[in-house]
């Protein structure tokens, strides 16, 4: 093992340990193992094979270079847990068959809990994308919030959330853009955080775009499907699109119609976008 791939690791494992109660050591041993396996991958001293056309090998070769970081993410996306504890949930992660995981959870009584490195790739994100992004999972940190969908966020857990978010903002110079939901990025599949997600605060605190009360209405000529897509939202099934969008910045009905008020506050994003 290389030098930077054992501090790569001792370091990873210093976490693990520091980070991980007793009662989920084998959940520990696991991801300790998976980090291993990542690390492992990371051959620093090893040049690339290439082939040409004709199945002749290009000379090649490895010259390390001293100019690297660890990647960073550049968004956050929000969920609800739609299970029915902060217990439940903790146990959905540390099951290796769920295949799912986020890098925080946060409790309705406001517990944080960190559940994965920022800088390694959970599974939270699933089939999704956003603007040219097809594959959220390795450009985002995932946080759940322990909510069933159908009840409103406590004020304990928005307020450990709005501290989470700044020192993510922070650490990793997050555009403020960059904070939107699963439903977003996976309009089709998700519905989450539900429609009782308190965005706007969010927004006044630097955490996504909110719209200003409009005082025009979008021209004449205003595409809705365009401007959608310029925010972001994945556009090829239109309605899902509309009813995500809706979900988020509007929350007054989530049919896949756009109204006169909703190209207005739409307009209104689109020109801050």
């Amino acid at each position: 093992m290389t030098t930077i791939k054992f501090f790569l690791y001792a370091n990873l494992l210093v976490f693990l340990a520091a980070c991980s109660p007793k009662p989920y050591q084998v959940a520990q041993k696991i991801q300790e193992e998976k980090v291993k396996e990542v690390v492992t991958k990371m051959d620093t001293n090893v040049a690339p094979v290439l082939v040409d056309s004709l199945g002749n090998s290009l000379v090649t070769s490895f010259i390390p270079t001293v100019n690297f970081s660890s990647r960073k993410p550049n968004f956050v996306i929000i969920h609800h847990t739609a299970q029915d504890s902060l217990a439940q949930t903790i146990r959905t992660f540390t099951l290796e068959r769920t295949q799912v995981s986020a890098h925080y959870i946060v409790g309705r009584n406001g517990e944080v809990v960190q559940m994965l490195n920022d800088e390694l790739r959970a599974w939270h994100a699933g089939n999704s994308k956003w603007g040219n992004n097809y594959d959220m999972n390795s450009a985002s940190i995932g946080i759940e919030l322990d909510n069933n969908g159908f009840e409103p966020f406590s004020d304990s857990q928005i307020s450990s959330l709005l501290i989470l978010l700044t020192k993510l903002k922070t650490t990793y110079n997050i555009p403020t853009p960059n904070f939107i939901g699963h439903s977003d990025i996976a309009p089709k599949r998700k519905p989450d955080p539900s429609i009782l997600f308190p965005w706007k605060k969010l927004a006044d605190n630097g955490f996504g775009l909110w719209y200003d009360i409009p005082n025009l209405p979008p021209p004449a000529n205003f595409d809705v499907e365009s401007a959608l897509r310029i925010i972001g939202y994945d556009t090829r099934d239109l309605p899902a699109a509309i009813i995500a969008f809706k979900r988020h910045f509007v929350k007054l009905d989530l049919n896949p119609v756009m109204n006169e008020w909703d190209k207005c506050v739409l307009y209104n994003l689109y020109k801050k976008y």
